[in-house]
């Protein structure tokens, strides 16, 4: 596979600093991003991958609601699972120290591991919805080819007494569901 363009280290590149900005709420705003990562203003996807790439960048989670924000303004916007989406995504080596690197929509670059770990959600119909963590409480969600090749380097292992099934990735496990529970799992 090819590498994943830029570094692929999770660092922020010039990033706004939301998480320092405190401005009073400005009401709501009609726009959404909707479960597959597709953003809407007024019912319209937003077709400018720039202006997608600049609003997640000013992107702020409170709790278990989502805000723009600037220094003078927070509005509220709707988001109907993450509000990114993991498009892309490299795996080198194998085992505990595999590093695997994902790409998102608006082209975050991040590595799984401590500062941007796994978590997994069941989803409709005994499906597995894998995200990562992005940034400042912001996670992305694995595209469902991505969930595939992801889950494909799934592993059992215990874990505080418990077979689990899970994926090891710089040096970390991060468990899914009981290994008992993965015959006819499905990403979704």
């Amino acid at each position: 596979m090819a590498a994943l363009g830029g570094d692929a280290a999770g660092k922020a590149r010039g990033l706004p600093p939301v998480e320092r900005w405190n401005p009073p709420f400005c009401g709501d705003l009609d726009m959404r991003i909707a479960a597959d990562g597709t953003w809407f203003y007024l019912g319209t996807p937003i077709g400018r991958p720039a202006l997608v790439k600049l609003f997640s960048s000013v992107l702020k989670r409170e709790g278990d609601e989502h805000f723009l924000v600037t220094p003078v303004e927070k509005i509220r916007i709707k988001v109907d699972d993450a509000p990114l989406q993991a498009v892309e995504m490299q795996v080198d080596g194998h085992g505990p120290a595999r590093v695997i690197a994902l790409r998102t929509q608006v082209d975050d670059l991040l590595t799984v591991g401590p500062e941007h770990p796994l978590r997994f959600e069941r989803a409709a119909q005994d499906g597995l919805k894998p995200y990562v963590h992005v940034r400042r409480g912001l996670w992305a969600r694995l595209t469902r080819a991505l969930s595939y090749d992801l889950l494909a380097l799934g592993e059992v292992r215990q874990v505080e007494g418990h077979a689990m099934f899970g994926v090891a990735a710089a040096e970390q496990f991060y468990p899914a569901v009981p290994a008992s529970e993965i015959e006819g799992l499905e990403a979704p």
